[in-house]
Parts: C-alpha cells; structure tokens; sequence
C-alpha cells in the first residue's frame, strides 16, 4: 500500500458518522506494549531501536488484518507526511518527531495502526466511529494476542504490562473518544464536566490529545488509569460516561435553541456566511464556525444535505492537508487559509 493510497482512501471513520446528533465522532482503544530484556525506546542507542524494530516490524506485518497496509519507517517521510498522519490520528505528535529507528504500520482499512518504538516499543490502536469502544477492544485485542504469542512482552503479575510511563502500568490501554460539544461550552458546563470526569480518573483533552487545545469544541476524553481496572472495566466506565456525556450535550443543545432561540440561529446564519463568503480562514476560525453549523444541523435550523462531507471537509483543511493541495512548494500561512476558505465554500455550496 502506497502513501497516496493511504490519502487518496480515508477510512469510513475519518469522514462518516454513526452520531444521530453528530456529538461522538469516534471510538479509539490504544495499547502500549514493550519487549523484556530490551531498553524503552528513550533509554536504547539507534542500534537498539533498529534491532527492536525489526523483530517487531517483522512479526506485525505478518498478522493477517495487518498484511498488505501501508509500512513506513520515520526516517523516509518528509515532515508534510509525517503531519498528514497526526492529522488523520493515524500516528502520535511524539512519534512525528522521531526519526530512526521509528516506523508505523497501518491496516488497509486504517482502522487499526501499529507505532513502532514511540514511548513504548508498541503503540497499538483501533479506531471505530460512534461509541464503539466495546468493539474497538475486540478487533486491538486479537491484534494484541496475536503478537504476544510472537513476541515476549514485558508482563509482571502484580504490576501488569509493563510501559515506560508509570501512568500506563497494568492493563496498559486508553479508551478514548472524540466528541463535539459545542452545547456544553456555549453553555459555561465544560468546567464541571472536567471536574465530575477527574473524579472517575477520566481526563477531557484537545483534539490531538494531551497537550492540545479543544479547537472547534472537539475534545477528547480519556481513561486516566490503567492499573487495577481489568479492560472491561474501562471499556464499560469509559462507555457509560460518553453516553451521559452525550445526553448532557443533546439536552444542552435542545435548551438553548429554547432559551435562546433566535440568538442560536443568528449564530448559526453568521456562521454560515461567514464561511460561504471569506476569502481567508484560519483552521481554529474554520473549525469555529463550522462547529455552530455542526450544531444546527442536529437541531433542524440548518440543512443537513450540506454537511454531509463535513467530517472530511474538516480533514482536508489542516495545514498539512492543505500543503499538499498547493501548486506551489512553499506556502505562506495567508496561502494555505486562502485554499482553505476555498474548499469550505466550495463544500457547502455544492459545488
């Protein structure tokens, strides 16, 4: 599998939503994994790295899900195509900034990836959209048998899988998920759900995760601890916060549009010219505005005929993205919001 394949074909979950109400975008289990007797990645010269890549590499492109994906080792990607996956979650930002002895694997369908020496010498993830986290863990745990039968992985019976952060100790899993509240942040509720989430050792993060900003009201939303919770157990809390989690948004939605019914779809109308009409966008105005047309389309005030793409309009305008659309080799940030107000309006015009 080529790179321009992997672009050219984004997968079913990167551009659909199963979300009736478009407020859970998308389901991601992540395993970290490592190899006994062999330093952590941080820790191992680049010859290390090398040897444990190999052994790994090899073993994972045997496993059949993973047979015929795109394979790539860090060191031969230019950094667009490095950020082009961060953009598509198909890799880590930590990763992007590693070079040698570094790779990533990716199934045909991109469900499923695997990062090779990152934090930990595995990074396993499955991605699925709408709350499919019960799912996503059965398709990453065969991946995950299949290896730890090829490979000798770090384990200690009392402390679990063994990780390079203390923090992934035990079962060594996230369950994640990617969601738009747009209802809870207009609102002013963001700030108690961050507090009731902390209490059940869940953390509510940016769109690329630690570290990020929420940009366009997306956020995701963790397990913060992975020892002495068995993977149904986090799979089950993690499923049934995000179902609340949901309700609270609906609900919130459905109280504004009743409370504030003409400053929500004014709101909405502005946010709609203003992307139908502006020659420069930049992605966190982009991702603003259409966030409030997100919104009225679940509420009826806006077609959702003309949002149908919205998800892969939303991929197709982050920098790095947008860089490979240009003709020219260099782009200037006024360029790129230039070819970014051009696709958004060309998107919901139809055209």
């Amino acid at each position: 599998m080529l790179f321009d394949d992997l672009l050219n074909n984004p997968a079913k979950w990167m551009v659909e939503s199963r979300d009736e109400h478009d407020i859970v975008l998308t389901s991601r289990i992540r395993l970290a994994r490592n190899l006994t007797a062999t330093p952590f990645p941080g820790w191992a010269t680049r010859q290390q790295r090398e040897e444990t890549l190999k052994l790994t590499s090899g073993e994972a492109r045997q496993i059949p899900v993973m047979k015929g994906g795109y394979y790539a080792e860090l060191s031969g990607l230019t950094q667009q195509q490095k950020q082009l996956l961060v953009e598509r979650h198909l890799i880590s930002r930590e990763l992007a900034a590693r070079s040698e002895g570094c790779a990533v694997l990716i199934s045909r369908s991109q469900n499923a990836s695997i990062l090779f020496n990152e934090e930990d010498h595995l990074r396993l993830q499955y991605i699925l959209p709408g709350i499919q986290l019960k799912k996503a863990w059965g398709a990453i745990s065969k991946i995950d048998s299949e290896l730890e039968a090829r490979l000798p992985y770090a384990y200690n019976t009392r402390l679990g899988y063994i990780t390079a952060c203390p923090t992934n100790l035990g079962t060594g899993m996230r369950a994640s998920v990617m969601m738009h509240l747009p209802g809870l942040v207009i609102s002013e509720q963001m700030q108690q759900v961050v507090q009731a989430a902390a209490q059940l050792n869940i953390t509510v993060r940016g769109l690329y995760g630690e570290g990020t900003e929420a940009t366009g009201n997306l956020f995701q939303i963790s397990n913060q601890s992975t020892l002495g919770d068995s993977e149904d157990q986090i799979v089950e809390r993690m499923t049934r916060f995000t179902s609340d989690l949901a309700h609270q948004e609906w609900n919130a939605r459905r109280r504004l549009l009743q409370s504030s019914s003409l400053q929500v779809k004014d709101r909405v109308s502005r946010a709609y010219g203003l992307l139908t009409n502006a020659t420069l966008l930049s992605t966190q105005e982009a991702l603003a505005l259409l966030s409030f047309l997100r919104m009225g389309a679940s509420l009826d005030i806006f077609s959702h005929q003309a949002l149908k793409n919205v998800n892969k309009t939303i991929m197709n305008i982050q920098p790095a993205h947008l860089a490979r659309l240009s003709t020219t080799d260099q782009t200037t940030p006024e360029h790129r919001d230039q070819i970014r107000a051009d696709i958004i309006r060309k998107e919901l015009s139809g055209n």
